[in-house]
């Protein structure tokens, strides 16, 4: 007879259940500091809501009220280079990791004034988010998107599971880099739901990293309750589900969540990590703004009266009164001292209007709106040192024939062997001698623990990588197929493509992805496009697509040794051709922003990328028509070579844009009408564009060949051209 054998998860999961006593165990200074803290954390809070509804804050401002036991007992596991990041309810977190340096050993709120670091965390965390220059990030990041690295905040985002991979890839950085620090990713019951933040933990476990995933489960994503989206409504399940020790706690008792913490801080230092902690608490506002979820229907009085019981802070006061450590005199004159501090910054922010009541933000303390553009990516300095080498600088005798994937394996394993930052990541990059490229066999053969293995789970490990790369690694992601950087696109988009600029730039953002396009190989719909467009509609990345193995060399160096983020197109079709290069030379770079001439000529301009680059020379020959062939090489907005292309359209005066892709993701409508703009006056005739067609190529071998531009297309419209 069949039997049913109850299955466990094989990581610790339980519930820290603390009982009043367990007060008395605490420190009697720390548990008047972290009160002191919840306080502080309310009165600023409260502070931020009467700002907006005076009309002075631009923006949600997401208030954590009810949430402060959670911020407060994590920050007092932490210190200042442990890491943290947060989502558009951040407030509480961010305040006191921004303040905590500041502090002083010994700080007693019941008699100690505020330090100057500490005022001025207060008020430049609340000139962030208002939007003013004083900000941490110039006023760019807001309420909802916030980084200062010296206090340990690496980024917060306002997408919903945007951040957690982002705390796994800071973790991953430590690990690698030998530093004992832990990261802690802050999230709420609806990121819980959310594949990012799965992944984010899966490989998390899968690496053992010194990661915490805290999950504020406050009942509410918004209006909806979690019994509405779910059916496990523990959400620390999620963890012991994926072999990650989970610990479910009371999130408004702040001892609770402090335990919860150092028990989880004990578990990473004996298992490397993760851990998950589920903290059990609610907001009382609405998602934003000061009304409550019972004004719009979602929640009733009664819900919010039973959990205003267990108002953290009212539970505090009441245990330390009954400790003995706070008098209603104390407990007062705490309150003051908060009040004040936060009082004290508001009106540094603000001003009266002349002959009225009202405030208003005095005009010098706005971000200038001439910089509105400043900072999306550095100034490629950090090149000016590097050797550089163009095909003009090489004679024939010092080349060597070597296929695309050969130069291109030797130049990440030189790579790799010049800076110990840079590691790969990726589907399948630790197997077959390679991966499915072979791009990793130089580095398999030297640095196998430097190639790490990644769940198929791109938007997940996109997120680690660009969390790695803002604590100190040089991360390589290789997406297998072109198709897939779309299931990555919120991280591609929303956290790579922004981060420089939303947090007010400098700081080095070195990330590179390898994206293989494969669009001739049969493989159909999904594994056949060039997702160039979508990287150029966020100028938070520099593009190359090189045509040939020399230039894959220099490019990729130089995107390697990049403070900015860089995606690096390789067309399959290259793979087993043999190109020219230097003999035994893999570690010099080509700069950024260079296009190149591969045929001179007269008649026309011919704009190409990739592979078209070589078709566009072949139809020049077959048509017979003396076209300048020019190799992109950088396709994104800042990298484009117009001091070269304009010498040739004034030379030519007629213009071909060379794309293989389907039309649909074509970026030469873009370039076309950036040349009318800038050399209209040149131009003789319409400017002329090849692509393929309007869908993504399909299996069919006929049909596969027709969704692609080729060399015929590239001659046709050559010949068209040439005719007036």
């Amino acid at each position: 007879m069949a039997r049913q054998i109850p299955l466990a998860p094989s990581a610790p999961w339980f519930r820290l259940e603390l009982e009043e006593a367990d007060w008395s165990e605490e420190k009697a200074q720390d548990l008047v500091h972290w009160y002191g803290q919840m306080l502080l954390i309310r009165r600023f809070e409260e502070k931020l809501l009467d700002l907006e509804k005076a009309g002075l804050i631009h923006g949600p401002a997401h208030a954590s009220i009810g949430q402060e036991a959670g911020a407060v007992g994590a920050m007092s596991a932490l210190d200042t280079h442990d890491k943290i990041n947060g989502t558009h309810r951040a407030h509480h977190q961010v305040l006191l990791k921004l303040l905590n340096p500041s502090v002083p050993g010994g700080f007693d709120i019941r008699k100690d004034a505020f330090t100057p670091g500490m005022d001025d965390a207060i008020y430049r965390f609340m000139a962030e988010i208002m939007g003013l220059t004083p900000g941490y990030c110039g006023g760019r990041g807001g309420s909802m998107h916030m980084r200062f690295a010296g206090a340990g905040v690496v980024g917060t985002s306002a997408i919903v599971g945007g951040n957690p991979p982002h705390a796994a890839g800071y973790a991953l950085a430590d690990k690698m880099l030998g530093r004992d620090h832990i990261s802690v990713a802050f999230f709420g019951d609806g990121a819980a739901q959310n594949g990012a933040s799965y992944e984010a933990m899966n490989i998390a476990a899968a690496q053992n990293l010194p990661v915490i995933f805290f999950i504020e489960n406050n009942l509410y994503g918004v209006a909806t309750h979690i019994s509405d989206v779910t059916r496990e409504t523990r959400l620390s399940s999620r963890g012991a589900m994926l072999g990650i020790a989970a610990i479910e706690c009371d999130g408004m008792d702040v001892v609770a969540v402090h335990r919860a913490m150092v028990e989880a801080r004990r578990i990473i230092r004996e298992t490397g990590g993760p851990v998950v902690v589920e903290a059990l608490c609610y907001r009382h506002f609405h998602q934003s703004g000061s009304r409550t979820g019972s004004d719009f229907g979602y929640r009733t009085k009664e819900e919010e009266a039973s959990w205003r019981e267990r108002d953290p802070i009212t539970l505090a006061e009441a245990r330390l009164v009954a400790l003995g450590l706070l008098s209603a005199e104390q407990l007062a004159h705490i309150d003051a001292l908060v009040s004040d501090r936060v009082a004290s910054a508001a009106a540094r922010l603000t001003e009266p209007v002349p002959g009225g009541n009202a405030l208003r933000i005095p005009h010098g303390l706005w971000p200038d709106p001439a910089t509105r553009d400043h900072g999306i990516l550095g100034n490629l300095s950090e090149l000016a040192c590097k050797r550089m080498l163009d095909h003009g600088d090489m004679r024939p005798d010092a080349m060597e024939k070597v296929k695309f994937v050969t130069a291109a394996s030797e130049t990440l394993a030189a790579a790799m062997a010049r800076d110990p930052r840079i590691i790969v990541m990726g589907e399948d990059a630790h197997q077959m001698r390679g991966g499915v490229s072979g791009f990793t066999k130089g580095a398999l053969e030297r640095w196998p623990e430097r190639v790490l293995p990644m769940s198929i789970a791109e938007n997940g490990f996109t997120g680690v990588a660009l969390g790695a790369a803002l604590n100190g690694l040089r991360p390589i992601v290789e997406i297998m197929f072109g198709d897939f950087c779309f299931t990555a696109a919120d991280q591609v988009a929303n956290g790579v493509g922004k981060v420089r600029h939303m947090f007010g730039d400098g700081f080095p953002v070195p990330i590179v992805l390898r994206v293989r396009i494969s669009p001739h190989t049969g493989y159909g719909s999904q594994h056949s496009g060039d997702p160039s467009a979508l990287f150029g509609m966020f100028p938070g990345w520099r593009i190359v697509t090189p045509s040939n193995a020399f230039d894959y060399i220099g490019l990729m160096n130089s995107a390697l040794a990049c403070d900015d983020p860089v995606v690096v197109f390789e067309h399959t079709e290259l793979y087993q051709k043999e190109f020219d290069v230097p003999i035994g030379d893999r570690e010099f770079c080509i700069p950024f922003g260079s296009a190149r001439i591969v045929r001179p000529g007269s008649a026309c301009t011919v704009l190409a990328t990739s592979v078209m680059v070589q078709n566009a020379v072949k139809a020049a020959e077959e048509a017979g028509v003396d076209a300048e062939v020019i190799d992109l090489r950088n396709i994104d907005h800042h990298g484009i070579d117009w001091a070269l292309i304009g010498h040739s359209i004034d030379k030519t005066g007629r213009v071909v844009i060379a794309e293989q892709t389907a039309r649909s993701l074509s970026m030469g409508g873009t370039w076309a009408a950036e040349i009318q703009e800038r050399f209209f006056d040149c131009l003789d005739h319409e400017i002329l564009r090849v692509t393929g067609g309007l869908a993504a190529p399909t299996v069919s071998a006929a049909l596969n060949r027709a969704a692609l531009a080729t060399v015929a297309d590239v001659r046709d419209t050559l010949l068209r051209i040439a005719e007036k």
